[in-house]
């Protein structure tokens, strides 16, 4: 694409200076790089960021690939085939190195967040009884970070504090099962890390957002990295308006999740992170029976003790 290209494109988003700014980007960083990787999800941001790239990938030297962590929608994976379809690319099919349902058996369940499942897995592997002990005494012979998370020493969205009477729901219903986010580190992260290892990708393009929040939210741009590997948010800086708005300028369609299922996001079917999984297990159950019934058995204690954590929380208000 050359400038000329680049400024009819520009034109045609208006006066919103999110897309125009993620073009420019795009178009800065896209060309720098022999080898780059596109991860493709099948949710709204996979969409949007995936008809980007494919306006600024001339000479098609960016591979797409998506990651079955084991519990995936079959909408999603038939959207993968419509988009296959529609920009005339091949998305590569990667298999987890261990399954989400593999990953809860071995290792324990989600529970609320990826952060208070790392700190409780870090207590419950010290023998931790969820008492309401000093700190003192936790630290001489607990974790660090587990114990200052505990005693809120961290700040904003690293305190245990961030989540409503989250310390004192542990210590009066203590989890009788493993919590773990060993599923999203071994579904996605370690399985893109050897499929960037193995095919010697340079640059890592990914749909992360910063108006999402969590750990994402404290990153400040929409690039990291060299001039030997980087890695690339092209919707960093995009809000839902902003979202809307690309959809309807450029004609992006999304998943039969969105437009059938009704679901306002997408991610791990059944996730226990996301605070709407009740309402989407609902929303689902006539379309994908199967993949409820194994989300239900898969995060049984976690579902269980998510609700019993909002009882607690709806009895003290």
């Amino acid at each position: 694409m050359d400038i000329q290209e680049l400024n009819l494109l520009m034109d045609k988003a208006g006066n919103n200076i999110n897309i125009v700014n993620a073009f420019a980007k795009t178009w800065d960083i896209i060309d720098r790089y022999r080898y780059p990787v596109c991860s493709i999800s099948g949710g709204a941001d996979s969409d949007i960021m995936l008809d980007i790239i494919q306006r600024f990938d001339s000479d098609k030297r960016v591979r797409y690939v998506w990651f079955n962590t084991g519990l995936e929608y079959s909408a999603t994976k038939r959207h993968l085939n419509f988009l296959e379809e529609k920009y005339a690319i091949n998305i590569e099919r990667v298999n987890a190195v261990k399954s989400i349902p593999q990953c809860c058996k071995e290792y324990g369940q989600p529970f609320l967040s990826k952060l208070v499942s790392e700190m409780i897995s870090r207590l419950q592997k010290s023998n931790f009884d969820f008492s309401d002990m000093s700190y003192d005494d936790m630290i001489a012979n607990y974790p660090a970070a587990a114990t200052n998370w505990w005693h809120s020493r961290y700040k904003g969205t690293l305190s245990i504090s961030r989540y409503k009477r989250l310390k004192d729901f542990l210590i009066a219903h203590p989890p009788r099962f493993r919590i773990s986010n060993a599923c999203c580190n071994y579904a996605k992260k370690k399985a893109a890390k050897n499929f960037i290892t193995d095919n010697n990708i340079d640059l890592n393009i990914i749909g992360v957002r910063k108006a999402e929040g969590g750990i994402r939210s404290m990153l400040q741009s929409c690039f990291t990295g060299d001039t030997e590997h980087g890695t690339f948010r092209p919707l960093f800086f995009f809000n839902e308006q902003d979202k809307i708005n690309y959809c309807q300028i450029f004609g992006v369609t999304h998943s039969e999740c969105y437009t059938k299922y009704g679901l306002k996001r997408t991610g791990c079917a059944g996730c226990p992170f996301n605070r709407a999984v009740f309402k989407e297990l609902e929303a689902v159950k006539d379309y994908e029976a199967g993949l409820v019934k194994a989300a239900s058995n898969i995060f049984k204690e976690s579902y269980e003790y998510t609700k019993l954590y909002r009882e607690f929380c709806s009895s003290s208000s």
